[in-house]
């Protein structure tokens, strides 16, 4: 993975998470400029850092040492489903089903966004707000009424 593509990745998931840069630098324990000018594809990471700014961002780091051509390709969510993740009912549904589920919110804000955007790459069109709610409360049915 090249540098610019680091960057979008890290921008995508903390953007989806609704975080500033500041909040996840603090809690990477990084500066500030460092996370942004990693977000704009400059620097040169540790794997260290790396690590700690996976677990700032809810997600943990994994390296893998393949032949490029065999690695799937990880898209970033559409900016339509960022936008939904910053919304307040999105906050509220995730916010319940941490409690629900006894995990950390941030960590459900992304597995939801992950699952959202999984189902959203095989529709093969652009969903609106409209259609992500109606995939959030299907998530959310699921979830947090599991079938005995």
């Amino acid at each position: 993975m090249d540098h610019v593509e680091l960057g979008r990745r890290l921008r995508s998931r903390r953007a989806a998470l609704g975080r500033t840069v500041a909040s996840v630098a603090t809690e990477a324990g990084v500066s500030v400029p460092y996370v942004a000018n990693l977000e704009n594809g400059r620097g040169n990471p540790t794997v260290a850092v790396l690590d700690r700014l996976a677990d700032a961002l809810g997600t943990r780091l994994t390296i893998t040492l393949a032949d490029p051509s065999a690695e799937p390709a990880t898209e970033a969510p559409p900016p339509s489903l960022v936008d939904f993740s910053k919304s307040r009912r999105f906050s509220r549904e995730a916010g319940r089903l941490a409690a629900v589920m006894g995990e950390d919110q941030r960590t459900v804000r992304a597995k939801l966004v992950g699952a959202l955007a999984a189902v959203a790459g095989t529709l093969e069109r652009d969903l609106r707000e409209a259609d992500w709610q109606r995939l959030l409360d299907a998530l959310v049915l699921i979830l947090a009424h599991p079938a005995e």
